[in-house]
């Protein structure tokens, strides 16, 4: 599996920004302007004005009128300007007035407004600029250095909402208007540069059925839920003819529909089949670097864009900027206005016991591995804040056709859209992809009583109604959709509110295997080689490193995958297991009806033995006289299976082992 580096080598087309596109694009093009205009709605109103037709009064008076009110106005502000540089003045009476009573950038005690998502970046920055050239708007001082700096971040780096099919088209929008309608030769070729990347990228893991299922940064559940219809698709559509052809216009795909923008270089990137590692982004410290040059606030800003919100090695500045600027009451921040009223330092120290929520909306530097046969993908992020709290994050996801097939941990709606967008995963899993075979382990951190993410399940987002063939096997649940194939081995038979799913324990493995014809011949054929397969799971104590090791790994055909997943054994349990002379001997291990326990160590002493559940409660406790026998046989049939802690002192000596009941 090679690994690329994000420069995008994987692509191998230089970028332009100034050729013609070809015949069968501009064909695409012309009729998806038509179609837009026949089946009118709100989102073709960039069309009308394209095509210099009279705009439709209901759908301007609703971008105007949103104006004042809405949280998310820079996606109706990119539209406007669009307007206004597509059109011939006529409106600038109608549009000017109100978007001049905006703030473009943070004002102190903004309680509506965002600036500081990638998305929002571009679309606010990018309007400003645009309405400074074209009308000689004032700008605050930074605006030029900041913009800047910002694209060749996203030309040299990619993006930081990565593979996000809500988000990348609005990044697009406000890209697309600086690379169409820019004075500053600089700036219209950043940002030309700029959007042909993001839509390389998004094409990257398109299927051959038009269909963008990835792992992301950034995404949201009901993006999984149809494969069609949505503000992406219109892209991958007039880009590669693949997929449904829309009715109507989206908003991303009127303003690629009306751009003099050169795509030929991304439509000739795309390909059916990867197999590859593909590096996007930089370390949050080089991103200190990076973005050193900057004022204060934009320097914290670009922080925030890059998901280091209240990360420890950011949370001093970040405090500071919702002091400085009076953002506490702000719609992003309000969750947190209860500790407006602590020291600065009490919530540097506060960030940091919270790491494992603190640290992993950080999205600035991963390996997303990448496998793409046709009409089959899987992707995944490498080692992507493992056990730690989840934001909107999609760490591993299969494409089957037209169906997506996930895992998620955490609160469980029976209906995928109902979950909160928020937050993606109540716990990361690790996953470790060989080509199509995906192992993911989940094994989450303790998470303190504040925090309000404790739901322990994991549960599969897998729709038979998608397949036409579906079969069982044990733990294994299996999909055909044409001679696409997909399968599945769970952590348990179980369902957790009418979804394949099953409570956390103390761990939890998953396997996701995709397949077609080509790759495995008949859907019988690739069955048989799931039932061969091999799959193991184990927990031990590692007395070398003192840790508390969660082990699986899996076997299918000629592919193994395994991990090995250690946690100091203090933090797993409480527990310093220091030696091997401390470790309490236990057999069998794992065990079913009874265990027994070695006291070897403990002759001619009164012994107390203790078993202890992962939550810490007492489930066994008996004081034992170690003589003539050192053993002593724990019942454990009235247990459920799970891992348990057993523990044996005498007050001078204190030896411990982890059991596992099956």
């Amino acid at each position: 599996m090679k690994i690329f580096a994000c420069l995008l080598a994987v692509l191998s087309v230089a970028i332009s920004f100034s050729a013609p596109n070809n015949a069968i694009y501009e064909q695409r093009r012309t009729d998806y302007i038509n179609n837009a205009l026949t089946n009118f709605d709100r989102d073709a109103i960039t069309i009308q004005a394209y095509e210099g037709l009279p705009l439709d009064t209901a759908a301007l008076n609703d971008l105007i009128n949103n104006l004042p009110i809405k949280s998310t106005v820079d996606f109706d502000i990119v539209k406007l300007v669009r307007i206004l540089f597509l059109s011939t003045g006529q409106y600038d009476s109608l549009i000017l007035p109100p978007l001049h009573q905006l703030p473009f950038w943070i004002n102190k005690g903004d309680t509506l407004h965002g600036y500081w998502s990638e998305n929002h970046m571009i679309q606010w920055m990018s309007s400003d600029w645009l309405l400074h050239e074209k009308y000689g708007w004032a700008v605050d001082s930074n605006l030029d250095k900041r913009l800047r700096h910002y694209l060749h971040l996203k030309v040299d780096y990619g993006f930081y909402e990565f593979f996000s099919s809500v988000y990348a088209p609005y990044c697009f929008a406000g890209l697309v208007n600086l690379a169409d309608f820019a004075q500053d030769a600089e700036m219209k070729m950043l940002a030309t540069q700029a959007a042909q990347r993001l839509l390389k990228e998004l094409l990257l893991l398109t299927n051959d059925r038009g269909v963008f299922f990835p792992a992301a940064g950034r995404n949201y559940y009901g993006k999984y839920e149809t494969p069609y219809g949505q503000n992406h698709n219109h892209l991958i559509y007039l880009l590669s003819g693949l997929g449904q052809t829309p009715v109507g216009a989206s908003h991303a795909g009127g303003f690629l529909a009306t751009s003099t923008l050169s795509v030929d270089s991304v439509i000739s990137s795309w390909t059916p089949d990867l197999d590859l590692t593909y590096s996007i982004g930089h370390s949050l410290d080089t991103g200190f670097v990076l973005n050193s040059g900057m004022s204060p606030l934009d320097k914290v800003i670009f922080q925030w864009s890059s998901g280091a919100y209240f990360h420890p090695e950011v949370v001093q500045e970040s405090v500071q900027l919702l002091i400085d600027s009076n953002l506490w009451h702000h719609v992003d921040f309000a969750p947190f206005v209860g500790f407006a009223t602590l020291p600065v330092s009490t919530i540097v120290s506060l960030a940091s016991s919270l790491s494992v929520a603190s640290e992993s909306s950080v999205i600035c530097g991963q390996d997303v591995v990448i496998y793409k046969h046709h009409s089959i993908t899987l992707s995944s992020i490498k080692d992507f804040w493992k056990g730690k709290l989840g934001y909107q994050q999609f760490p591993c996801v299969a494409n089957v056709g037209t169906t997506a097939v996930f895992t998620a941990s955490g609160k469980v709606e029976p209906n995928w859209g109902d979950r909160t967008a928020t937050n993606a995963n109540d716990n990361l899993p690790y996953v470790e992809q060989h080509h199509n075979i995906a192992l993911l382990m989940y094994r989450p951190e303790f998470k303190p009583a504040l925090l309000p993410y404790h739901n322990p399940e994991v549960t599969l987002h897998f729709t038979d109604a998608d397949f036409d063939e579906v079969r069982t096997d044990s733990l294994w649940v299996l999909g055909r959709q044409g001679s696409s194939y997909v399968a599945v081995r769970k952590h348990c038979a179980g369902e957790v509110d009418s979804l394949p799913g099953c409570y956390m324990d103390k761990g939890q493995a998953w396997v996701i295997v995709v397949g077609d014809s080509v790759l495995y011949g008949g859907f019988n054929h690739f069955e048989s080689l799931i039932q061969q397969s091999q799959f193991q799971e184990r927990w031990y104590v590692d007395t070398t490193t003192s840790q508390y090791v969660y082990y699986a790994g899996i076997t299918i055909d000629t592919t193994t995958i395994g991990y090995a997943w250690g946690v100091d054994t203090a933090l797993a349990s409480g527990i310093k297991v220091l030696s091997a002379e401390h470790t309490l001997k236990l057999f069998p291990n794992p065990a079913k009806d009874k265990v027994k326990v070695n006291l070897s160590a403990f002759a001619g002493s009164s012994v107390k033995i203790t078993m202890l559940n992962t939550l810490g409660q007492v489930l066994y406790s008996e004081q034992v006289q170690v003589g003539t026998t050192a053993f002593k046989d724990i019942p454990l049939s009235n247990l459920p299976r799970g891992v348990y802690t057993v523990i044996a002192e005498d007050g001078a000596l204190r030896y411990a082992a982890r059991m596992v009941k099956e």
